[in-house]
């Protein structure tokens, strides 16, 4: 990855919706070139994914929890079982392995409080695996962003 692949994915990250042609004038290079390099960054999966960013109270989402979670047990399997599950879950949008205090943090949108309480008894309470789980409800959020640092 050279300057000018780092110049098109910071313009990419800003809006994902940017022209080849405006990638091109920004950039100093061709629409082609341009085009090959953008085909190179998502074939070996440097773009993994292009999405719309939604704001979550528009569309009725209005907790964002950050859960950490310790399990009993440490079996491969049942490990195995709880990523796949957290993974699947639509409501967990983050999900990490962590070293530290816990296992995992995960970041877990609800419509409220309600919706939130349902989600911790389906898949907390319900796991037999799950020693204990800490919630922190986010009050504001200050920034939240998908760009990388580039």
């Amino acid at each position: 990855m050279d300057a000018i692949d780092v110049t098109l994915l910071r313009a990419l990250q800003e809006n994902a919706k940017t022209s080849i042609q405006e990638l091109s004038e920004h950039s100093g290079t061709s629409t082609a070139s341009v085009q090959r390099r953008l085909k190179t960054l998502r074939d070996t999966g440097v773009i993994q994914k292009e999405v719309a960013v939604l704001d979550p109270k528009k569309v009725g989402l209005g907790i964002t929890a950050v859960v950490a979670v310790e399990l009993e047990r440490d079996r491969l399997d049942q490990i195995d079982a709880f990523k796949r599950k957290a993974r699947e879950d639509p409501q967990v949008t983050h999900f990490y392995c962590i070293a530290g205090d816990a296992d995992f943090m995960m970041i877990v949108m609800a419509k409220d409080i309600e919706d939130y309480e349902a989600f911790t008894h389906r898949f907390f309470f319900a796991d037999k695996n799950v020693r204990k789980f800490r919630t922190s409800i986010v009050v504001s959020t200050e920034k939240a962003t998908l760009e990388l640092p580039i």
